[in-house]
């Protein structure tokens, strides 16, 4: 008998090697080698190619999993009401909603006189007209997204932009909802957010620079050619954005020119669209602020002096900072997150013990403030937010709500009677039983001591002896709450006896304002070792079993899964980094990137300063690939992605398979028609979520 292997085994997928063209970066004296600098360069015919290559030796390694994905995308196709109808929102004479239709990708946006019957959700109302269907706008294109989306005051245009590649550069265009008639007044390449003057006559939009910096506000007049556009503001500070939009009241148009940690607002009555804006307060070095409107004045929540914000009034007449009157005063352990004013209530959003709260708070027909009472809500672990609610006058107030094990709700909370009223829970189908999952809130113990909140889900019966899988997601950047969501989805990682675990580290804003300083600048480092952390907590406390812990996280997100790797890769099996942004030190330094300028109140300027150099070099995961053992890893990029390029995710890559002394496998998979969000369409994100499920079932050993 021959002892030579059998020549028809298949042979194991070879891993891409990248090559090696040596690029020098050198700044504070210290000169780096930067291998592959070189996937910068899409015209360079290497990139997409090697980018393809990752792509084919993912599927690959992943064919053996297909049959789990496609399992798992029939449970949430299962689970999901296609043909649904979300509840109607009432402005004016017309109820605004939106539904989606079994085997469509998208919504599709409509309005009519009486309002649908939340049972009805079919086509064919008589009285229903069709605003947009995304769908037909979309066409045969394999991303669509949606930018900007708003009816003027009066109700008869609507502005909508649109997105093809996920570029976030959008075509404006205007439509007359009275004859169905698209304008010919087009506008490329603008971005989110436009302001109707209250005629209709006026619409302002803005644009970005080559940086994907909104930094230009335009005035354009509806049949005028957009040659005749005129420029109403041009921000030189590239720290900031420019934006624009309307108070709910719609009576003032507002400008908004804001860095990640100073504010300044200017406002114009959008009964004079073709007037001058006039500044509230100048902006003023690590002073924010934001404003809604009542009667004769304006609502302002502010940190001037205040670190979790306070709410003060000011004088439409006179609206600057030395006529801020105190409405409710800072609070060490209450962070104040948003003012909705209405016109005889104020809606403030809050959160305390990283918990989110609503506050209503009457406004006296002398317009002062009254009484105060806060809505009443069952679950600890939750997530609740003021809705859609377009109606200036009403005594209702319209609520989101939504836990780990609370789908998506919608409730109408009555002023008078303090009677919260369920309007809509998002269906699951396929027998689901809710009560069947259960949801707590765990915190471990910091490296400095400090108590970090995590919130955690499972399913009934899932043993809590310290021998369960766990997903433990994270993300603890720029001051982002990731506050308890459900998710379909993750029902089926509960019901294979996962726990899922949600990471509230520093960086964050889950507990007030200086829970995100202490995770930012040069104390970056917490919120890795936070996250280090929370994955103790699951073992010690019993929730998973050490070497059975699935890290997750995307964007900033990404960075944390890159950081780590390289800090602690034992305590994780895999690490799925979802365009995670892991080169931030060579991104930082390149001011011609999309939003690098902007981006050092967050992370530091290490143009200027050796410090901050070095500190992000300490963390930064592409400068600190190791020799070591690294956790199976599941890397996703977005080639047309403005936010995270996806040559970081791929550079990222290249240096793991030539450094990485073992452990792995490391996929990488590149959407080469998207950007930084995926997929577009709904099925086609499900594929997307589906395939990431399977590969952390089958990392942990869960079979098809």
């Amino acid at each position: 008998m021959s002892n030579q292997a059998p020549t028809d085994l298949p042979l194991a997928p070879v891993p891409p090697v990248a090559k090696r063209a040596p690029s020098v970066r050198s700044f504070h004296g210290d000169e780096v080698v930067d291998e592959y600098a070189w996937l910068r360069d899409l015209e360079d015919p290497d990139t997409k190619a090697y980018l393809e290559a990752e792509n084919a030796y993912t599927q690959a390694m992943t064919q053996h999993t297909k049959a789990l994905s496609d399992t798992i995308f029939n449970e949430i196709k299962a689970r999901t009401l296609e043909t649904d109808l979300s509840v109607p929102s009432r402005k004016g004479e017309w109820f605004y909603y939106s539904r989606t239709v079994e085997g469509k990708q998208y919504a599709i946006s409509c309005r009519s006189r009486t309002e649908p019957s939340l049972d009805d959700s079919m086509d064919g109302r008589p009285d229903e007209i069709v605003l947009l269907d995304q769908n037909q706008l979309a066409g045969d294109s394999p991303y669509f997204a949606l930018g900007t989306f708003g009816v003027s005051p009066r109700g008869d245009l609507l502005a909508y932009s649109t997105d093809y590649d996920g570029s976030e550069k959008y075509a404006l265009r205007m439509k007359d909802l009275g004859t169905g008639e698209v304008l010919p007044d087009e506008i490329p390449d603008t971005y989110y957010g436009t302001a109707w003057s209250k005629d209709g006559t006026t619409l302002f939009y803005s644009t970005v620079d080559e940086a994907m910096r909104p930094y230009r506000i335009w005035r354009h007049r509806l049949g005028t050619p957009t040659s005749d556009d005129e420029l109403m503001c041009e921000e030189a500070d590239e720290r900031f954005f420019a934006g624009v939009g309307l108070t709910r009241s719609e009576e003032w148009i507002i400008l908004s020119l804001s860095s990640k940690i100073t504010t300044e607002l200017r406002v114009l009555s959008s009964d004079s669209p073709l007037g001058d804006f006039s500044v509230v307060a100048h902006r003023r070095h690590g002073v924010e602020y934001s404003l809604d409107h009542s009667g004769d004045t304006f609502w302002i929540l502010h940190n001037d002096g205040a670190e979790n914000f306070e709410l003060a009034r000011a004088p439409v007449s006179d609206p600057g900072s030395g006529n801020w009157e105190t409405v409710i005063e800072p609070s060490h352990d209450v962070r104040l997150d948003d003012v909705d004013a209405f016109s005889d209530h104020l809606a403030l959003s809050f959160r305390r013990d990283g918990v989110t709260s609503v506050r209503l708070i009457a406004l006296q027909t002398d317009g002062d403030v009254g009484e105060a009472h806060e809505i009443e809500l069952p679950e600890e672990v939750r997530t609740v937010g003021v809705g859609s609610n377009p109606e200036f006058i009403t005594d209702t107030l319209r609520i989101g709500y939504t836990s780990l094990v609370t789908p998506s709700s919608v409730y109408d909370y009555d002023l008078t009677t303090r009677a919260l009223r369920l309007r809509k829970q998002q269906p699951v189908l396929g027998n689901v039983d809710l009560s069947a999952y259960e949801s707590a809130r765990d915190w471990a113990t910091a490296e400095d001591g400090t108590q970090v909140p995590i919130s955690l889900v499972w399913r009934r019966g899932t043993p809590q002896d310290g021998t369960a899988p766990a997903v433990l997601y994270g993300y603890g950047s720029y001051e982002a709450s990731m506050d308890p969501w459900f998710s379909i989805a993750r029902l089926s990682l509960l019901d294979r006896g996962f726990v899922f675990g949600v990471a509230h580290i520093r960086g964050g804003g889950e507990m007030g304002r200086r829970w995100y300083e202490e995770g930012k600048l040069t104390s970056k480092r917490t919120t890795f070792t936070d996250f280090v952390s929370t994955a103790d907590r699951l073992v010690e406390a019993g929730w998973a079993a050490p070497g059975r812990i699935v890290a997750r996280g995307g964007s900033a997100g990404g960075l944390l899964m890159g950081a780590v790797a390289n800090l602690a890769p034992e305590r994780f099996t895999a690490i799925v980094a979802e365009v995670p942004f892991v080169d931030a030190l060579s991104t930082i330094l390149d001011p011609s990137l999309p939003l690098t300028v902007m981006e050092w109140e967050e992370w530091g300027n290490p143009v200027e300063s050796a410090e901050v150099y070095e500190y992000m070099r300490s963390y930064s995961p592409y400068e600190n690939v190791a020799a070591m053992d690294y956790p199976a890893m599941l890397v996703t990029a977005g080639l047309n992605d403005p936010r995270v390029g996806y040559h970081e995710p791929a550079k990222w890559v290249a240096r793991l398979r030539a450094t990485a002394t073992g452990g792995g496998p490391l996929l990488m998979k590149t959407q080469m028609g998207a950007g930084h969000g995926g997929p577009s369409g709904r099925y086609d994100a499900w594929h997307d979520e589906a395939f990431v499920l399977a590969f952390i079932l089958d990392i942990v050993g869960f079979p098809a």
